[in-house]
């Protein structure tokens, strides 16, 4: 069954992110620097690919002034990449657009919901993160 749901998230994901003219992983390179500045290897550990991978990815997303790279004030030897206020814009707009958990996650509660939420927390090992 979650094999079921997870397949269904990225045909959706994936769909939607082609709606935007992105790559899914465009999409969540995107969905991340939107939500703060994030150094480029923390990017890859997150997609769990190659930082030389993640290195394209931004490039392309800057190209058409969706993300930017800059040195990160606390240790300038790195690198942060972040969304601009027309990525952030983007990435609301792909979230928005995931119709898949709407409908589903319309017939629980509040309460519901919260308690999905930390028990899918729970199965990841994540502890305080506030995205399910």
């Amino acid at each position: 069954m979650i094999g079921s749901v997870v397949a269904r998230y990225h045909e959706e994901y994936e769909l939607a992110a082609a709606g935007h003219s992105l790559t899914g992983a465009q999409a969540r390179v995107l969905a991340l620097l939107a939500r703060e500045p994030t150094p480029m290897r923390h990017v890859a550990r997150e997609l769990k690919c190659e930082p030389s991978n993640v290195t394209g990815i931004v490039d392309r997303l800057e190209s058409r002034g969706l993300a930017v790279r800059r040195p990160d004030p606390a240790d300038r030897r790195v690198k942060l990449a972040a969304a601009t206020e027309e990525g952030i814009d983007m990435a609301h707009r792909l979230r928005a657009a995931l119709d898949f958990a709407r409908e589903p996650l319309a017939g629980l509660t509040p309460a519901e919901r919260t308690v999905l939420r930390d028990l899918l927390q729970r199965m990841l090992g994540e502890k305080g993160r506030e995205e399910a």
